[in-house]
């Protein structure tokens, strides 16, 4: 699997050391990351390494064996089952010391935090402002459902007999937490991996509210990601041509807002345009020939 990762059309790749591994591979897995990170071509992939919750006996000395080995290309450190802003703030402080330690320039490393808790819920909007080095916040859909104590045995899948998203606050709430904060939003995984249908149907789910993006466990969920996550052609010269209008409206003619087609554009319209542009031209979209 480590092998697999940079061929893997992904903006992002972590290597694990929490669920994916049985806790007695624990200690050994750290030096298979280490030697993944250091000999593999990861190309311009972000790339990151979970490591256990401060609620094991691993935490501590995850970071100092990968952080303290791995090189300058290793760019994040992911923390599980986040559920206070002491918690990233500890990683944040132990982060900087095996910086000094190995080299590293001070503040190299990000982290990414996962609310997966009913505590972590509760404790976002501090968790989002407790660093800094936090660059992502990620939703995770089993681990908060067990957390819950919901009737399902498959995190993220809908529920038939509730009438609606039993998600929906909770995308909403991690979601504005997190954009108050600039920070990256990003949904957790989808277990069922030969239902593609079901993976489009809870990409949507997220994507709609305004979600940056969403883990896969499989390459083909990949493939879906990229699709879901992008825009269109037809959305990215569209967030162009607003570009161009507002450009010339305020520049040349020295207006606040103009009309675009059937439609008024303004200073918002413009902020809406750059997300399009900027998601499509990371997804390889140029802009169409003009007429």
């Amino acid at each position: 699997m480590l092998g697999k990762g940079p061929g893997i059309p992904a903006d992002m790749v972590f290597l694990d050391l929490e669920d994916a591994v049985a806790p007695k591979e624990k200690e050994a897995a750290r030096d298979k990351v280490v030697s993944a990170i250091r000999d593999q071509d990861w190309g311009d992939k972000v790339l990151c390494v979970r490591v256990n919750d401060w609620s094991t006996r691993w935490t501590a000395f995850d970071v100092i064996a990968v952080v303290g080995k791995a090189g300058e290309r290793l760019d994040e450190i992911m923390l599980p089952k986040v559920e206070s802003a002491a918690q990233v703030v500890a990683l944040d402080l132990l982060l900087g010391q095996v910086e000094v330690n190995s080299g590293l320039p001070r503040g190299h490393i990000g982290i990414e935090a996962q609310i997966e808790t009913t505590r972590g819920l509760i404790n976002v909007e501090e968790i989002c402002a407790a660093s800094p080095r936090l660059e992502t916040i990620i939703f995770g859909p089993a681990d908060f459902a067990a957390s819950m104590e919901m009737p399902v045995l498959t995190g993220g899948v809908q529920i038939p007999e509730y009438p609606g998203d039993h998600f929906h606050y909770v995308f909403s709430k991690i979601l504005m937490a997190g954009r108050a904060n600039g920070l990256q939003v990003i949904d957790g995984p989808f277990l069922k991996i030969r239902e593609p249908e079901l993976f489009r149907d809870y990409c949507n789910r997220t994507r709609v509210l305004g979600y940056d993006g969403k883990w896969a466990l499989h390459p083909d969920q990949v493939t879906i990601l990229n699709e879901m996550f992008s825009p269109t052609q037809e959305q990215f010269d569209r967030a162009w041509d607003i570009l161009e209008a507002y450009r010339l409206a305020t520049e040349d003619e020295g207006k606040g807002a103009v009309m675009f087609g059937d439609e008024m554009i303004d200073e918002a319209s413009r902020k809406m345009a750059i997300k399009f542009v900027s998601r499509g031209e990371r997804a390889g979209f140029t802009r169409s020939p003009r007429a």
